[in-house]
């Protein structure tokens, strides 16, 4: 959780551009990933199911609004992939 909180605040520092919009989205971008991160970690270690169900909720929210940000100011989407508790990396993204 503690590298989660730490890469979610290094990736919020961001320079103002002028752009209020863009700014906007800069900045919320790593906060949504934070929450994906912090979600995940609970996901795969947590023991309270009804945290463990919340916490996908967080995963689905958050990449949805990642996406309609990215569109909203012209950003391409990057390829779809598996869900981060899905697929082949079993590596938590915390850990990178």
């Amino acid at each position: 959780m503690s590298a989660a909180m730490d890469r979610m605040m290094a990736g919020m520092m961001v320079k103002p551009s002028g752009d209020v919009d863009r700014d906007f989205v800069a900045m919320m971008l790593p906060h949504h990933q934070g929450a994906i991160d912090m979600a995940v970690a609970e996901l795969r270690y947590g023991h309270n199911e009804q945290l463990k169900r919340i916490a996908q909720e967080i995963i689905i929210d958050q990449q949805q609004e990642i996406a309609a940000m990215k569109l909203a100011i012209g950003q391409p989407l990057p390829p779809s992939t598996p869900a981060p508790t899905q697929g082949g990396d079993h590596h938590s993204p915390i850990e990178h």
